[in-house]
């Protein structure tokens, strides 16, 4: 059970996504606007905030969010599907983003997926694949594993969120940046590159699945 933070200026947005989100066993908050959910933020563990707010933006809230509560996710709602609209939600702060109309589903699912992202331990121990986040090191089995950064920087967002889809442009703009040029193919790259370290048939996969036309997960153990 967790707190949620909804910023919603409509009604019936934060009716159905409260219903939803008590499904879950989840505490909700509300705010209509952007000036009432800041006393708010220090309450949750989870904020879902939308772009467009009456008085502060939620970008504003979201970048307030980021310099008070540092380690808050927050789920941007937007209806603005522009590339350069979602990147400069990121930018904002944001750690994930939902374009309108949505699926309640998935904006409770995406909480799930930032929830798990909070509580993540910087050693991962799944399958006999061991990671030191921070100290940036990798056995398999109790071999010391050899990975570029990008190597590195990709699986440990993989493992860290066992069970959750990432498609190639999410873990673009996770990895490598918002800013980085290339095309979603270099992840695909990294992906054969890694699993080629970790000993991994595609078709078999001990750790990396592929979710045909849609990306990639981390196996939960």
């Amino acid at each position: 059970m967790a707190t949620v933070l909804i910023v919603d200026d409509d009604p019936a947005i934060v009716e159905i996504l409260t219903a939803y989100l008590r499904a879950e066993g989840h505490v909700v908050l509300a705010a209509g606007d952007g000036v009432q959910a800041l006393p708010l933020l220090a309450r949750a563990h989870v904020a879902v905030v939308d772009w467009m707010l009456p008085g502060m933006s939620g970008l504003k809230v979201t970048a307030h969010a980021r310099q008070t509560q540092p380690q808050l996710p927050v789920l941007l709602l937007t209806a603005r599907g522009e590339v350069d609209d979602r990147l400069a939600g990121l930018d904002a702060g944001a750690d994930d983003y939902v374009v309108k109309p949505f699926s309640p589903r998935e904006v409770v699912a995406r909480v799930r997926a930032l929830l798990r992202r909070v509580s993540v331990r910087d050693d991962i121990e799944v399958g006999g694949l061991t990671l030191d986040v921070q100290g940036r090191t990798a056995t398999l089995d109790g071999q010391p594993l050899a990975f570029s950064r990008t190597e590195f920087d990709l699986l440990a967002t993989l493992a860290q969120h066992p069970g959750l889809l990432w498609t190639r442009e999410r873990l673009l703009e996770r990895v490598w940046g918002p800013e980085f040029p290339g095309v979603t193919r270099v992840v695909d790259v990294h992906v054969t590159a890694l699993r080629r370290k970790l000993g991994d048939e595609p078709d078999h996969p001990r750790f990396i699945e592929t979710v045909r036309g849609a990306g990639y997960r981390f196996k939960e153990a």
